[in-house]
């Protein structure tokens, strides 16, 4: 058995293992940013696609990001709205964002805040970490903790008495995605939130 109380959880993603728990979406397979080759082995996941940035709050995040303060009056409207929430933003990326997370694109990074407490009680410990959908890549999203379990044996899995472990947790939707350029907010994945 791969799942583990909270404080299991924790320690093992500062320590650099590959972790999942709920988020307001679907599950995360989530790991500190520098070790984020770990999920694309485990997703069998290609190198075009980059993993995004879960925190706990908006300051932890933006040193991945690189912004002057004009841009960050821009986007305050949305992040204000929406954020905790299922929004990523895809953003202009400081030189924290390793490579490790986005390979073929370090000039952008996704940085989201859920709006799930199972997530930001984790994430105000861990501190960032690097995250992606918790499945194989192409095949039908992991949303129970069970599945996840099985999928991948050798990830953490969190195990919380009041935590459904075979029903669904979170909304079962992805995240919308919106990328700023151009000094305008492009939605490159319509989630649930309507942009």
């Amino acid at each position: 058995m791969v799942q583990v109380s909270q404080a299991e959880l924790v320690a093992g993603a500062i320590a650099g293992q590959v972790v999942s728990f709920p988020t307001d979406t679907v599950p995360a397979l989530a790991v500190k940013p520098e070790f984020g080759n770990a999920i694309y082995q485990l997703k069998q996941r290609s190198k075009e696609k980059p993993l995004i940035l879960l925190g706990a709050s908006l300051d932890d995040l933006l040193p991945y990001v690189l912004y002057n303060s004009s841009e960050l009056r821009a986007w305050q409207h949305l992040i204000q709205q929406h954020l905790p929430g299922a929004l990523t933003l895809v953003l202009p990326a400081s030189d924290k964002v390793p490579t490790a997370i986005n390979a073929t694109n370090s000039h952008t990074v996704g940085i989201r805040i859920p709006d799930c407490s199972f997530a930001l009680d984790i994430l105000k410990q861990t501190g960032v970490l690097a995250t992606s959908s918790a499945n194989v890549s192409g095949q039908d999203t992991l949303v129970t903790m069970n599945a996840i379990e099985r999928a991948f044996p050798s990830v953490l899995v969190l195990n919380k008495v009041n935590l459904p472990q075979d029903s669904p947790v979170g909304s079962g939707q992805p995240s919308t995605v919106v990328k700023w350029q151009n000094q305008a907010w492009q939605v490159l994945r319509q989630g649930s939130i309507i942009i």
